[in-house]
């Protein structure tokens, strides 16, 4: 048999059979590594995946605001354009939600979230204090 007579071959890579059931194991990884589509579609779901979020505490409740702050401050550029721009009204907003959240909960923290506050603060404030000069 020569090359013509041979034909072609139809492979059904789809993961689903006709009654929306998943087809066995093999099937979907079949499915899900080959081929150029499938390697761009991963690729796309790989962008717009959200990387995983840090564990719920207090601490990165104060880091993500003092992360702000920093931002706010011109301490930190902008993930998008690399450029540091300075917006001291938001800076001292967020300066004042720690210092709140510093206020309403003493005696409450852990010795470690109250040494991490409390150095926290000192370092905005004082970063507050020479942007504004």
């Amino acid at each position: 048999m020569n090359e013509e007579e041979k034909g072609f071959v139809i492979k059904d890579k789809r993961t689903f059979d006709e009654k929306g059931e998943l087809k066995d194991e093999v099937a979907r990884q079949e499915a899900g590594t080959k081929g150029e589509t499938g390697e761009k579609e991963q690729k796309e779901q790989n962008k717009t995946a959200t990387p995983p979020f840090p564990e719920v505490s207090f601490t990165s409740l104060i880091f993500s605001l003092s992360s702000s702050a920093f931002f706010h401050l011109g301490e930190v550029a902008d993930p998008e354009t690399g450029e540091r721009k300075k917006d001291l009204p938001l800076a001292k907003n967020a300066i004042d939600t720690i210092n709140l959240l510093n206020e309403k909960t003493k005696g409450n923290l852990t010795e470690d979230e109250q040494k991490f506050i409390d150095t926290i603060l000192s370092d905005l404030k004082w970063r507050y204090i020479k942007a504004v000069e």
